[in-house]
């Protein structure tokens, strides 16, 4: 998929997007889109009367129903070819998904045992509960759950990225993609779906436009549209009547025929948008695809223009993720290199980023070596979520280090007294948006070990320029309230909630949802799936668990949480493409009224000459003109329409004056040159 040229068009993908319009001329299609449906009747009883006049059985300009019946078939032509072009990006994507599956066969087990015998199954045979062992080399044939074994995966079929991951059981890493390579070990999947529910299937069918469902902005712009084009088709009809009645009345002039009044009921409704609304869905679905995110719902894709809260998690967004430890600082009557020495020895076992950058400092600072747990005789305690402390058990020794919370309750459990000069310390670092550790040893406090948080670069102005556009963002944190107000002062993040957990995450976006507001968030664990779900916008990580990637509505196969900010500017882009060409394809119209109606009616009613503020060469070129353009602004506006409205951060009031003063002037100004010029290209032929 990374392989995917990000060329607007190309040759191959410009001929199959002719041959799919002409494929499309089937009324099967036509009829899903009504606005363009409208054309397509018209363009047959245009060539119905044509083929009339052609051969004596009805009265009329035989040369000028010819032309415009070939610029009305034109018209639905070019609308086709839009939504083919959109398409046929997108199915050159999904070609590229389909061709990761590269295995047709599966070792299924009966028991989540390594020695368990296995036999050969077709992947298509495998359902949801099943079990198969996968070895190296292998492709994984179905999404799922690592039970037993750990092994270093090739991903970059489906995320682009060439560097291996680690998959093992048990933690929030766990979770596989079927039709990925595992590159050494073996490991036991579970298989978590069924056969056409995979992430891969979930993918293609997303992508692929013809399987894409409308999202709800675009059902009630289709509603719009068709309510229009009713009202000028009723308005349309009448005009037949009152012309032969005024004719009869008058005795003088001719009635205005039906190829005039097709071709105006085509200029007057909305063909513009009707002819590239689909195209705009399409080509944001794909644009999303290019970005390396995979939509579930087109409704997520929406939402994301429409999002005012952004929840964004500390670790790995906000900040590189990695804390390291970056001083010690002893408790009074304690060396440094005396607390250097203990924190050492209680993260010999640890081996988190954390545990150790610990160790390497106190080398670093104080020549400390490495020494083996063994030599000492030491037991190593774990790190546990309930007790939040780990260390070392030695002879004579007990040394612990964790949150200062958690070490003043074990202090003062063993009878000792924590030191209030290390709650100032403790306090110290937090305000300076780092994490304090503090170490132990029996029953007194050591001091205390500061690890620091980096924020990424450009952050800060990246959450401005959402400030501008009226976004609210929140970062989410398990530290501290201390540590995380400086975190989120440094950042120049809105808000923060500290201490979070599952269900504090829940509450939160909850009370933004009632408040009215639309909320988005990222996640990668188990314990995020209740927030995921509730979420407007829930991103889940392609290298989290299967139960984040199934609650979310967008899965980032890049795992990059800071994804999300280019996610939100997709949605608003798409947003702001739809409503900006329909701004300027129902302001164009007011051009067009000008054009046709006095050409139409200036033999009936003269007085309605006053109206051709064109000066257009004569009835015929000024409805020919109409036409003509109707149909090449499709063609005109089509890049724009794939491409997508530049879009640059700002409040929604002074987007949406932008906008009205460039394609709502934009669409009065440029059909009245456009058809101008077209009439004066006219003047030189038979017909004018």
């Amino acid at each position: 998929m990374a392989e995917i040229s990000q060329a607007l068009f190309s040759t191959q993908l410009v001929r199959n997007a002719v041959g799919e319009a002409f494929k499309k001329l089937d009324p099967r299609s036509q009829w899903r889109n009504p606005v363009m449906f409208i054309v397509y009747i018209g363009s047959l009883l245009t060539t119905l009367l044509w083929f009339g006049m052609v051969s004596g059985q009805w009265p009329g300009n035989a040369l000028f129903t010819g032309i415009i019946t070939l610029w009305l078939w034109f018209t639905v032509l070019f609308a086709n070819l839009a939504e083919a072009l959109a398409e046929g990006r997108s199915k050159a994507q999904s070609a590229s998904l389909r061709g990761v599956r590269k295995t047709q066969w599966a070792d299924k087990i009966s028991t989540p045992d390594a020695d368990a015998e296995s036999e050969k199954v077709p992947v298509d045979s495998l359902r949801k509960g099943d079990l198969v062992r996968v070895r190296a080399g292998e492709i994984i044939p179905c999404d799922g759950e690592i039970l037993v074994g750990g092994a270093s995966v090739d991903e970059s079929a489906i995320t682009g990225e060439s560097a291996p991951v680690i998959r093992e059981a048990g933690g929030d890493f766990s979770s596989v993609t079927g039709g990925t390579r595992l590159l050494s070990d073996w490991i036991l999947v579970a298989c978590r779906v069924n056969p056409g529910e995979t992430f891969l299937d979930r993918m293609i069918a997303m992508v692929e436009g013809a399987k894409r469902r409308k999202t709800p902005n675009e059902i009630a712009l289709t509603i719009l549209l068709i309510a229009l084009t009713l009202i000028f088709l009723m308005v349309t009809a009448t005009l037949l009547p009152i012309s032969l009645y005024s004719v009869a009345v008058n005795q003088a002039g001719e009635p205005v025929s039906i190829t005039v009044l097709v071709a105006l009921l085509v200029c007057l409704i909305p063909t513009t948008i009707g002819g590239l609304l689909s195209a705009i869905g399409v080509a944001g679905m794909s644009r999303l695809l290019a970005a390396n995110v995979i939509a579930t719902s087109g409704r997520a894709v929406e939402a994301a223009g429409d999002v005012n809260v952004l929840l964004l998690d500390k670790t790995g967004t906000i900040t590189l993720g990695n804390r390291q430890a970056t001083a010690f600082l002893p408790a009074p009557g304690v060396s440094e290199r005396q607390l250097a020495d203990v924190a050492q020895l209680a993260s010999l076992a640890d081996e988190t980023p954390e545990g150790r950058s610990i160790v390497i400092l106190a080398k670093q600072r104080f020549s400390l070596r490495e020494r083996s747990l063994q030599q000492l005789s030491a037991e190593f305690v774990p790190f546990s979520a309930k007790t939040r402390m780990s260390g070392v058990n030695m002879p004579g020794r007990i040394i612990r280090k964790g949150s200062a919370d958690a070490l003043r309750r074990y202090i003062e459990s063993t009878g000792g007294v924590y030191s209030s000069a290390v709650n100032v310390m403790v306090e110290d670092v937090a305000r300076r948006g780092g994490t304090p550790l503090v170490v132990a040893e029996g029953d007194g406090v050591l001091g205390v070990v500061a690890l620091s948080d980096i924020v990424k670069g450009g952050l800060r102005e990246r959450f401005a320029e959402l400030r501008r556009m009226g976004i609210k963002t929140v970062m989410v944190t398990g530290d501290n309230p201390l540590t995380a107000a400086a975190i989120a002062a440094e950042a120049g993040v809105d808000d923060f909630l500290s201490e979070a957990t599952p269900e504090a995450k829940l509450a939160l976006i909850r009370q933004y949802q009632s408040e009215g507001r639309l909320v988005a968030m990222t996640g990668d664990g188990t314990n995020d799936a209740p927030a995921l779900a509730q979420a407007d916008v829930a991103v889940a990580m392609n290298s989290g668990t299967q139960a984040a990637k199934e609650a979310g509505n967008m899965v980032d196969l890049d795992s990059n949480p800071t994804k999300l900010l280019e996610i939100v500017h997709i949605g608003k882009q798409m947003l702001m493409t739809r409503g900006s060409l329909t701004t300027f394809s129902i302001a164009n119209d007011v051009a067009k009224y000008f054009a046709i109606i006095p050409a139409a009616f200036a033999p009936v009613y003269p007085q309605l000459d006053v109206l051709n503020i064109m000066q257009l060469h004569s009835p015929a070129s000024a409805i020919l003109s109409a036409v003509i353009f109707n149909a090449l602004i499709i063609v005109a506006l089509i890049p724009l329409a794939l491409k997508g409205i530049s879009y640059r951060p700002m409040p929604a009031a002074a987007l949406l004056r932008r906008n009205l003063w460039r394609y709502g002037g934009g669409g009065l100004m440029v059909p009245f040159i456009g058809i101008k010029l077209i009439d004066m290209l006219l003047q030189w032929t038979t017909i004018a």
